[in-house]
């Protein structure tokens, strides 16, 4: 059976997201297109890839399956609705706005791991409008197979940092003189990339120390720069839980809820010592980071946006008698129809199925 699937965004860190699950339904011969709510964000979208400009066109196509990778997702398209998620849980925020707030938009979860997916679970519960089914994350199928650990003469730190103000490290004066100092002795090379929504001046600032030990990349495609590094320097961003999936140690600066499988620090004098343990692979912790791996994302064979696609083609056939309509949901129905520029009074509060 041939089916229509919308991949559904609204920032830049998104594409890598989609961009596995593009080729899966590619190689299956199914029709993909992509839909940015941003107009901003629309340049990011890969150039060989089919899109759409306006709602409109996304109206006329009549997906199937939309494969949701930001927050919210129009209520008036009629396609089943799945949460393919922009991140990790990054543990940033309180429980009823982070990474497992519902929006009573969706009708499936496609979960990370047994760590989400027991969570979502429950809220299920509390929330019978949607079903969840645990799939693995599409992001880091490029990640697998897993390179053999080196270490190279002069070894590569990746630094990544978030763009909440009060954890980011690219937004620390302290951490960047200290960054600035280490490059005077020579002893690592510096990859690093930052959220898409910092300041134009902070990525201007860390650029300013480019040199022969130093590189700010302007890039959301992490796989390639974390499979090259040797270890990760960073804070409280979900990028952590990407590059620990590889069991390479990481170094987080005033992390807000510390984990015992990071070498966390609290100080910029603590730095130096830091990343030189790290770059020990101290066994303690990479026995940590393994266990932890296994209820954050235990599949490691790179079929994750497989199971994502089979996951969605099984639920839009199923019975879904057992679920409930989803929630009114008036004041985010508006906000929605008033960023999209389309206001209608449509409104599908039951998941879709195709007989």
């Amino acid at each position: 059976m041939q089916y229509r699937f919308l991949i559904y965004i609204s920032y830049s860190y998104a594409v890598p997201i989609g961009i596995p699950l593009e080729k899966e339904l590619q190689k299956r011969g199914y029709a993909v297109h992509w839909f940015c709510d941003e107009k901003d964000t629309r340049i990011a979208l890969p150039s060989t890839s089919l899109r759409f400009d306006t709602i409109e066109e996304v109206i006329d196509y009549d997906p199937d399956i939309i494969l949701t990778i930001t927050d919210v997702v129009p209520d008036f398209l009629r396609g089943l609705k799945v949460q393919v998620f922009h991140g990790f849980n990054a543990e940033k925020r309180s429980f009823r706005k982070d990474h497992f707030r519902i929006r009573g938009l969706f009708d499936l979860y496609c979960t990370q791991g047994p760590s989400t997916t027991s969570v979502f679970k429950e809220q299920q519960k509390k929330h019978p409008h949607f079903e969840v089914i645990e799939t693995g994350w599409s992001k880091v199928d490029p990640l697998f197979p897993i390179s053999e650990k080196k270490i190279n003469e002069t070894p590569t730190v990746f630094i990544a940092s978030t763009f909440t103000e009060r954890l980011s490290l690219a937004m620390n004066q302290e951490v960047f003189e200290s960054i600035q100092s280490l490059l005077a002795t020579k002893k690592y090379v510096f990859d690093m990339v930052l959220h898409p929504k910092l300041p134009s001046y902070i990525k201007e600032k860390w650029g300013s120390l480019t040199s022969s030990h130093f590189t700010y990349h302007n890039t959301t495609d992490l796989v390639p720069l974390m499979k090259k590094a040797s270890i990760m320097f960073s804070d409280t961003t979900s990028a952590i839980q990407e590059f620990g999936l590889q069991e390479k140690p990481i170094v987080t600066f005033n992390h807000h809820i510390p984990k015992p499988h990071l070498i966390n620090i609290t100080s910029v004098s603590e730095i130096e010592n830091a990343l030189d343990t790290a770059l020990t692979f101290p066994p303690a912790i990479l026995e940590k980071m393994a266990t932890f791996n296994q209820q954050l994302h235990p599949y490691k064979d790179g079929a994750s946006s497989a199971r994502v696609i089979d996951a969605c083609i099984s639920f839009l056939h199923a019975d879904k008698s057992h679920l409930q309509s989803k929630p009114l949901n008036l004041v985010r129905k508006y906000q929605i129809r008033k960023k999209l520029g389309y206001f209608t009074l449509r409104s599908y509060n039951t998941a879709f199925t195709k007989s």
